[in-house]
């Protein structure tokens, strides 16, 4: 290592489920074989992150740093890493592993992979002035984006580009249902396709949709109202299954409604009509290196720019206070 990187720094820890994050001082981690130390610059705060912390996804490995949204530098390199030198812009996603020889590996859907791990979940996440990923799994940020406002890229950008690709080429009229850290994001590649976004926020939440409109929707309305036209496809990234049947309503014949979360609250029934006429709904899970590098790509051309409301890593748990009750307009980061 080299003598400028501490012993220890400073981490958001999570210890129980439902409890807030604790701010502790823990020794700075030793990359690996395949792996490299990372100054972690900044760290997007993702709705996941919430469903960590509240206990809604089962299982984390605790105790834990949570955090995958990352932009950092390269500070170290261990064994076997020839793709990377100390110095380099990187981001880290949620995608930390991928076994490469189950079925899913083998067919290209490493996000279905049956052994991977994922940052800040089942690894430790970049709530922290330093942490450790697999070469092989960090992705090359372009220079205008390798600060605090590139963090969202590396979940909402990249979830949201994901279930872009899901929409039917030829759709037009697109509903986002939850204008959040990924619907802003993904609005702003849509209008540069020409598309018609329209967005669908809480009932009653007047700056949301006036948030929208600024971010180049073409209607913002509640969740509860229809749209002015038929929509060819929408994207649901709020948790909330009631909007499952919701969506489908407002969907075309032969559009599709595609689900974008981690989580969500149970889908309530509805009746067939509903589906009828060959609508259909799909689910969005994880995502896969080449995702990210589609996106890193796409958004070298296409002007992208997140919005977002900074906060010292000693905020994190203000920051998800802020998101649960949904203040944020954009998205949250923490800057080390």
């Amino acid at each position: 290592m080299m003598n400028s990187i501490p012993s220890t720094m400073r981490a958001m820890v999570m210890e129980k489920k439902g409890q807030p994050l604790m701010l502790q001082t823990v020794p700075v981690p030793v990359p690996g074989v395949g792996e490299v130390l990372i100054k972690v610059i900044a760290c997007g705060v993702c709705r996941t992150d919430l469903h960590i912390v509240d206990g809604e996804l089962p299982s984390p490995v605790l105790p834990l740093i949570p955090g995958h949204e990352i932009i950092g530098e390269v500070a170290a390199v261990g064994e076997g890493v020839t793709t990377l030198a100390a110095g380099e812009k990187v981001g880290v996603p949620w995608l930390a592993y991928t076994c490469g020889h189950c079925k899913y590996c083998s067919l290209g859907q490493e996000n279905l992979c049956e052994h991977a791990l994922f940052t800040g979940y089942s690894v430790p996440g970049g709530y922290a002035d330093y942490m450790v990923a697999l070469a092989d799994y960090c992705l090359p940020v372009p220079a205008p984006y390798a600060h605090p406002g590139g963090a969202p890229l590396m979940c909402a950008g990249l979830i949201g580009y994901r279930s872009w690709r899901m929409v039917p080429e030829q759709a037009q009229h697109i509903g986002l249902y939850g204008f959040g850290a990924a619907a802003h994001i993904l609005v702003q590649i849509a209008r540069y396709h020409y598309k018609s976004v329209y967005a669908f926020t809480r009932p009653d939440d007047k700056a949301g949709e006036s948030f929208a409109l600024k971010m180049g929707a073409t209607w913002a309305g509640s969740s509860l109202d229809p749209p002015p036209v038929l929509l060819d496809a929408a994207i649901i990234f709020a948790p909330d299954g009631s909007l499952v049947p919701q969506a489908l309503a407002q969907v075309d014949r032969g559009g599709v409604v595609i689900c974008g979360g981690i989580h969500m609250s149970d889908i309530p029934g509805f009746p067939y009509r509903l589906l009828w006429e060959e609508r259909s709904v799909r689910s969005v899970a994880n995502l896969t290196r080449k995702d990210g590098l589609l996106l890193m790509d796409t958004i070298q051309h296409v002007p992208v720019s997140a919005m977002v409301q900074t906060y010292p890593l000693e905020q994190a748990n203000e920051a998800l206070q802020a998101l649960r009750k949904g203040e944020i307009k954009g998205a949250a980061v923490l800057v080390m």
